[in-house]
């Protein structure tokens, strides 16, 4: 449909002022609503040098019937975040009358909580334009997740629209990302069960079996004729390599059910674990524990502990360093743990490429812990700079409980325990 300028007509006698005025204001309106409506693609208006034409930029028929079929929202934007243009999906969206959005600034619909970083990026939006994850308000007065994909527009675009932008509900997809945590979150708590029965296994039954046959050997030492060196020192041998066999056993099971996290705490549990792994490993570890107040859930302390020896474990295997540095602190009601290493580093980036985006399998375990407990987990690296994980977690306003009782208070079921350490000397001392 093209509009053209009203040319003046040429009547006997002059029309009156106030006629021909509401004749050209009626016109106006029509043309308006034209425009608006997208009937309109070109003005023709008559002028001193004859007709012009002027074309609407994006007003085209072919381009409005994209916009509108679109299954996500599509808006133009001023400078200053007006919307100029909606199509009928947005305002489906939004639950809310298109003629009511057309017009209002669009900082309006978004959540307070998201207006200063949309404010930020508007006025710095680069030529590439960004992404932005947001909460909209929805007419029902329910808010509704979405993303946000804004370029910036030619500043010679008609009509003043200075950004285009592009909006997709994000309500389904969050829906299926919770419930892939919630299954994800099962799916820990039911190895971390299984870690638990191993663990209870291997101290009831194969410890405790091992330790029967080391004080059965010592028995056999003992009954062996004095002569009969060469049967003394096999079993003397062989009493050594089972003892070595049963402290692993017990190292394992320390490690698949921590009692010490479970019986003396966080900071514990750090300290037993960080004298083991420099032990093992060599390399020096300084530590810097705060003890928290109050005392974290349960499930707290154990993905903390769970990230630190994941951490710890990427520093063994990849790191090549010669000191980690961990450090516990508290800051208000959050908890934040720190391990740093001096090794080689690595690329943080190419290390997500590689991984289609989820990062090496030990910082992904690392991340599904901190994401199941509502924690930031933040992995700075760079190559040989060396690698610092974070993980800030919020701790309970109310005191869950008393302090736990230490450990010298508690005594070990019998036949829990592998025999004191003097006892595997007396073997080797009688050689």
């Amino acid at each position: 449909m093209r509009a053209r300028g009203r040319k003046r007509s040429s009547r006997h006698g002059p029309p009156s002022e106030l006629t021909e005025l509401r004749a050209r204001l009626l016109e106006a309106k029509e043309t308006l609503n034209a425009i608006q409506s997208g009937g309109v693609d070109a003005l023709v208006v008559a002028g001193r040098h004859g007709p012009r034409v002027y074309t609407l930029e994006g007003a085209e028929h072919t381009y409005r019937v994209l916009i509108e079929s679109m299954s996500e929202g599509a808006l133009t934007l001023t400078a200053g975040a007006v919307i100029l243009y909606a199509n009928q999906r947005f305002a489906r969206m939004l639950k809310r009358p298109l003629e009511r959005i057309i017009g209002s600034p669009f900082q309006r619909l978004v959540a307070t909580k998201d207006q200063a970083a949309l404010r930020a990026l508007l006025k710095r939006p680069g030529t590439s334009g960004f992404r932005l994850q947001v909460s909209l308000q929805v007419g029902d007065g329910s808010h509704m997740p979405a993303q946000i994909s804004i370029r910036p527009l030619s500043k010679n675009g008609s009509g003043g629209a200075r950004f285009g932008m592009v909006v997709t509900d994000m309500t389904e997809t969050v829906r299926s990302q919770e419930m892939l945590r919630v299954l994800s979150h099962r799916l820990v708590q039911a190895q971390e069960s299984e870690r638990g029965r191993v663990a209870f296994e291997l101290t009831d039954n194969i410890t405790q079996s091992l330790v029967v046959i080391l004080f059965r050997l010592q028995t056999l030492v003992d009954t062996l004729p004095a002569d009969a060196w060469p049967s003394r020192g096999e079993v003397v041998e062989l009493s050594e390599q089972l003892s070595g066999i049963a402290q692993e056993v017990e190292l394992l099971s320390r490690s698949l059910r921590p009692s010490v996290l479970r019986n003396l705490g966080l900071v514990a549990a750090l300290r037993a674990s960080s004298e083991e792994w420099e032990q093992r490993t060599g390399v020096p570890i300084k530590l810097a524990l705060t003890k928290l107040n109050p005392l974290p859930p349960p499930e707290t302390k154990l993905a903390l502990y769970r990230i630190f020896e994941e951490a710890l474990r990427n520093v063994e295997q990849h790191a090549r360093a010669r000191l980690v540095k961990v450090r516990l602190t508290q800051q208000g009601a959050f908890a934040q743990l720190a391990i740093k290493d001096d090794g080689i580093g690595f690329d943080p980036d190419h290390i997500r490429a590689k991984r289609k985006g989820a990062g090496g399998l030990g910082l992904l375990r690392m991340r599904e812990r901190a994401g199941f407990m509502g924690a930031a987990l933040a992995i700075k690296s760079a190559p040989h700079g060396g690698t610092e994980v974070k993980v800030r977690i919020s701790l309970p306003q109310e005191l869950p409980g008393s302090e736990p009782r230490e450990a010298a208070t508690r005594t070990p079921a019998a036949g829990h325990s592998l025999p004191p350490p003097r006892t595997m000397r007396r073997f080797s001392g009688q050689r």
